[in-house]
């Protein structure tokens, strides 16, 4: 018995060696932990004084761009400018169709120390890369160095200074008060209307879109004629509402009823009574048939461009799909003739408009030699001249950055264009880039922390598993809401308490094992004790 015991305690050691080695884990499954609270070992860098142009530096550059020819176009036409202001650096582009495959690949290649000079990524993608140890470049330092930072005086192109990048842009790059990365675009959600369908229901199309106005357009447009096809458009097909990103949907629904969602430490305040009542309209839009996701059904273009849809909610980002004279169309959609208008997302508050800014950043990975991290510098911020910016911004419905390139020539005859073909200056897609540019001051931004994107996640999930109870015929209450938040804390490892953190499996496991042992232990030794005592007893 001793041996076993012995044994166990053994095992059990073992076993806390492992589980306290941290290790990094993919998105969706980020453990919510004291890694937070863990700061990665310190990253000594210094600005050398000069750059060694006989040396030559190979960097990579990994970059997502949504198979859009056009952006790998300009992805090869900047490097290929680049590499001749520096002829000493060579870039290699790996382009990905997206960013979660960037996350994924940058979590792998992090142990081996393999990751990208630089890739494009997000800040709460930047805030799980920086837990690990030496990993992600603060890039304060290299911003303001008077050589090679914005705008510095070594320089062999025309960088943007600090003051000429959007400032609620470049803070977005902040995480822990710390500057981790650099805006690349940015885009917003727009609200892209079938104005068609809205007025054969007998409503015109308002200066402000409301919730209140949509949910009743949406719950009126359900209405059919006698041999099943739907009175507003004549199809058997319809969804009046339908939203791509539910996690944009949530967090914007909550800022705007100034309803907590999170701290910037990470303080979880999702799950509450006033996010249950937001989550019941939308149960009752969709038991009427009123409201769906692009996960439920499919992209809210091919419903809207087929007149299936009234509001159809996605990125400005991709305003090219959208509208009867769409650039982009997926195969087997039947564009329907219609007159499209590009609203801001809807709000509670006419006269507070808030709706999120989103769009990829710029992330630096460190690297031992320190000319090689100024090389990557060097053409981290060369992607935002203005003719890397505006050509970018071209592409889909992007604004650039940089105040710079916004005021430049080009880019205002860019935007005087609208309509004069359906690519370059599609009408879409310019309405949805002057909506961004005209609402800048009313954007905001998620708090960023190590498991911030697990928690967005989660904000969505709750619309989408409302939206199938609904269609299931589910009830919905007090009981079901405690269940679903209980669901959405196991499926994403997170918590609603004051430090958003959760013990680990492994910790939970390890301090029932080390129970078990000592309840083991103490039973065996008092049945010794039992039986010793017995025996003098009787004898």
């Amino acid at each position: 018995m001793k041996k076993l015991i012995s044994l166990f305690l053994i095992l059990t050691l073992l076993f806390i060696l492992t589980s306290c080695h941290g290790r990094i884990v993919p998105k969706g499954e980020e453990e919510n932990s004291d890694n937070k609270q863990e700061l990665p070992e310190e990253i000594n860098f210094e600005v050398p004084d000069s750059f060694d142009t006989s040396k030559e530096y190979n960097i990579s550059f990994w970059a997502k761009n949504d198979s859009n020819k056009y952006q790998q176009a300009i992805y090869r036409q900047a490097i290929l400018d680049f590499e001749t202001l520096y002829p000493n650096i060579k870039v290699t582009l790996k382009p990905y169709t997206d960013y979660a495959r960037i996350y994924q690949d940058v979590i792998t290649n992090i142990p081996t120390s393999t990751t990208p000079n630089v890739c494009i990524t997000y800040p709460d993608h930047i805030a799980t890369y920086k837990t690990g140890s030496k990993v992600v470049m603060p890039i304060a330092e290299l911003i303001s160095d008077e050589k090679y930072g914005l705008g510095g005086t070594e320089l062999r192109f025309d960088s943007p200074r600090e003051d000429e990048i959007v400032e609620k842009f470049l803070k977005e790059g902040e995480i822990n008060g710390i500057q981790y990365a650099l805006p690349f675009m940015r885009s917003t959600e727009a609200c892209y209307v079938n104005v068609t369908l809205l007025k054969n229901l007998g409503y015109d199309l308002p200066k402000t879109l409301t919730w209140d106005f949509v949910f009743e357009v949406a719950e009126k447009a359900v209405e059919k004629n006698p041999d099943g096809t739907y009175k507003c458009n004549g199809q058997k097909v319809l969804i009046p509402f339908i939203y791509k990103s539910t996690d944009n949907m949530m967090i914007q629904m909550l800022k705007q009823k100034d309803i907590p969602y999170s701290t910037d430490d990470g303080e979880v305040l999702l799950f509450n009574n006033q996010t249950n009542s937001i989550l019941t309209d939308i149960y009752d839009l969709a038991k009427v048939g009123g409201f769906s996701t692009f996960k439920i059904k499919s992209y809210p273009a091919n419903y809207l461009n087929q007149g299936q849809c009234i509001f159809a909610i996605d990125s400005t980002a991709g305003a090219t799909w959208m509208g009867s004279n769409a650039a982009n169309v997926d195969n087997g959609v039947d564009v329907k003739q219609f007159e499209t208008a590009v609203m801001p997302v809807p709000q509670f508050d006419e006269d507070n408009p808030k709706m999120i800014s989103q769009g990829p950043s710029l992330c630096l990975f460190y690297k031992e030699d320190p000319g090689e991290v100024l090389a990557s510098w060097l053409f981290m911020q060369f992607l935002l001249t203005n003719d890397v910016q505006i050509a970018y911004a071209k592409t889909e419905g992007y604004c650039p950055v940089t105040e710079k390139a916004q005021n430049d020539a080009v880019y205002l005859d860019y935007l005087s264009r609208s309509g004069e073909n359906n690519t370059e200056y599609n009408s879409v897609k310019i309405a949805a880039t002057k909506l961004l540019l005209d609402n800048i001051d009313n954007t905001f931004i998620t708090p960023v922390f190590s498991n911030s994107a697990s928690v967005r996640n989660a904000a969505g999930q709750m619309i989408e598993e409302v939206t199938r109870s609904a269609v299931k015929g589910k009830k919905v209450g007090r009981t079901y809401f405690d269940s679903l938040a209980q669901k959405m804390m196991s499926m994403y490892h997170i918590t609603n308490d004051n430090k958003n953190m959760k013990m680990p499996a492994e910790s939970i496991a390890l301090l029932v094992g080390l129970a078990l042992t000592w309840t083991y232990m103490g039973s065996y030794y008092l049945t010794a004790w039992l039986k010793k005592h017995k025996k003098k007893h009787f004898t």
